[in-house]
Order: C-alpha cells, then structure tokens, then sequence
C-alpha cells in the first residue's frame, strides 16, 4: 500500500510524491492526471535503461499513445547543453506537443537533465519524476530546481519548474551499488542536520537497518527526508530566502566537486562539505569541539569519506567565488548554529575557508 506527501506551492496543492514498493501505481498515478492517451518520454541514462526503463516503458505502453525512450550517457560529464539539443531533436522528431509528458527514469543528473527539457521545450511542458538513486529520491527530485552544468560549473544553467508527479519505488534501491547509497545518505544527514535534530539521532540509532536497506527503514527514512525538504521548499520555492539551508554542505563541496573534475560522487563532496561547514561553525563557536567531533565521524560508518587528498586551497576558494550562490563577493554560507538548526552566513572569511580546507585535506606526504 502507498504512502503519499502533498507539496504545495504558493500555498496550494502543485503535486504528490508517492511512496511505494514497486511500479504498480504508477499508471494509475499518471492517467489520475489526466496524461492518458499522450505520448510519453523516457527520459534515462545508460545504466537505468535496461535496468527500469524499457519495463517502464512496455508498462505505460497500456495507457499512452506512443512511447520512447532516450537514454543520456551516464554520468555528470553529459550533464550539459549539447546532450539537452540531442533531447530537443528527439522531441521534435517525434511531434510532441504542450500536452504531452515527459518522464524522468534515473538518478539526479537525470532527473535534473529532464525537469530542465521539461521547463523549456514548448516554452514549457509537464514531467514527473521516477528517481531510482536514494539521492535523487531524497532531494533533488522534490522542489523544481531543474539544470545543467556548464563548462564545468555546476547546475549553473537551470530553472525552477515543478514536476507533476514524484514516483518512489523504494525497492530499486537494493539495485544501487554502495557507493551510490552512500552517496545519497549524505543529503539524508544534511536533512536532519539542518533541521531535525531527532531525525539526525534515528539515524545513528538504525545505523545497521539503513546500512542492510531493511524496507520498513527505507521507506521511514526516506519519507522523512522528503517531509524536511517539502517543509522547507513550501516556505520558500524558487531560493530567495530558507531555502537556500538546503545548500549546507554544498557550497565547499560543489568546488571541490568541481576540482576533482567530478571524480567523487555528489554525495561523498557533500559530506566533505558538511564536515567543513561544521569545522567552521565550531571555530564561529556556534558548535562544540564535541559536537563537531561528533557528525564528522558519524559520517563514516555510513561509507562516506571525511578527508579528501590534496587539495590546492587556493584554487577551491577560487572556484568558490565563481559558484553560481556567490552574491557578487559574498559566499553565502549554511553553518550550524547546533544539531537541527542551520543559519546562513556571509561574512565567512577566506582565511576560515582555508583552514577548514586544510582540516579535511589528507596529504600523501603524512604518511
């Protein structure tokens, strides 16, 4: 049996994210809507194609006009405006029209990679989105951010356009291999970090649940997630305001990111991220040495990395400044003020930038 959230936009229902433990309702979902007898758009990668799509496909093939199905190449290097122009072609090739559907089938680059061809083909049309990696299914399928990279600079060409439906299947998780779970697990952290202290200690607490994916967990977890980004989202949908204390973590982690030509998962540069944040919010005395301490190493028993290798301090806050959630020579920086409280900053110096790079930097050379 499915569980539902409602988000709302502009204090009014916009769409539902369902949680369920297979695809069974999902043609339901979709014809609720009222997308029966349109033509559909797999939008997906290379790994998810054969993996969830082509079956999503023959699925929907009962309650569409005509389906296909286009598989990006996999990973965040095609994350970018020639892979979106192949998308457009295909679009177009194939007469889609305002009121037919696109539907994202992947993780996050895809579901971003989608929502953006949604926000912008025919100035506009519906998707929803069908995450298949615990990050996607999370955070970045909830909320509308929509995007690509752009020589090299993160999510820097996007829109904000919200989906029509968000689809969880919790059971294509045990499909992920562990560096991606783990990957996702850091933007569940972030979430209780940021704003749910209690959330944060159930996580400690079912450290070896959500570690062996018992079901019952999962679906806990990650409903509870998506209710913290939903909240947040609610009050303030397009970043003008709160919403941007969801970016703890990322504002360090996106330039590392960035410098490691995106060799580390998403997730693994947030947790770096996070770790650097809160070494500067201990050193702001806004948190305790303990405290500290404490969510850098409850990072690891979940697999994600605390360190990094070489770092040119340097060049990371250089890209820093050039991140597209600078104002003009302002870093705009989420610290933690305690556990579950998260306030955001902008007179973060350099110099502190530095340091916490350096306390998250392992240097071969230590050895």
């Amino acid at each position: 049996m499915s569980e539902t959230l409602t988000v709302n936009y502009n204090n009014a229902p916009c769409y539902d994210i369902v949680f369920d433990t297979s695809f069974d309702e999902l043609l339901g979902c979709i014809s609720e809507l009222g997308f029966a007898d349109r033509k559909f758009a797999i939008i997906t990668d290379t790994n998810v194609k054969d993996l969830y799509a082509e079956n999503l496909a023959s699925m929907l093939e009962a309650i569409s006009s005509k389906v296909i199905v286009y598989a990006i190449p996999a990973g965040e290097d095609h994350k970018n405006l020639d892979e979106i122009r192949k998308v457009y072609s295909v679009l177009i090739d194939n007469k889609f029209d305002r009121n037919d559907l696109i539907i994202a089938v992947g993780g996050g680059v895809v579901g971003d990679m989608a929502g953006f061809i949604a926000a912008t083909y025919l100035r506009g049309v519906s998707f929803i989105q069908v995450p298949t990696t615990l990050l996607a299914q999370t955070d970045s399928s909830i909320g509308g951010k929509t995007g690509v990279d752009f020589d090299g600079y993160k999510n820097m060409v996007g829109a904000f356009h919200m989906p029509s439906l968000v689809y969880l299947n919790i059971s294509v998780l045990n499909s992920l291999p562990g560096e991606q779970f783990a990957s996702g697990f850091a933007e569940v952290m972030k979430h209780g970090l940021i704003k749910d202290s209690d959330f944060y200690i159930w996580l400690l607490d079912n450290m070896y649940e959500i570690g062996e994916k018992d079901p019952d967990t999962l679906i806990y977890m990650i409903k509870k997630s998506c209710d913290i980004k939903r909240l947040v989202v609610e009050k303030d949908p397009t970043e003008k305001g709160d919403r941007a204390l969801l970016n703890f973590g990322h504002t360090i982690g996106h330039a590392i990111e960035k410098y490691k030509n995106f060799e580390l998962f998403h997730g693994e540069c947030v947790a770096l991220g996070c770790v650097a944040a809160a070494f500067i919010s201990w050193k702001k005395q806004m948190l305790s040495m303990e405290e500290y301490y404490e969510i850098r190493d409850m990072f690891v028993p979940f697999g994600l990395p605390i360190s990094v290798t070489d770092i040119d301090e340097d060049e990371v806050i250089r890209l820093l400044h050039s991140d597209k959630k600078a104002d003009g020579n302002t870093i705009k920086f989420i610290l933690l003020k305690k556990v579950g409280k998260a306030v955001i900053d902008k007179n973060v110096t350099d110099e502190e930038i530095r340091e916490a790079l350096k306390e998250i930097t392992w240097s071969e050379d230590f050895e």
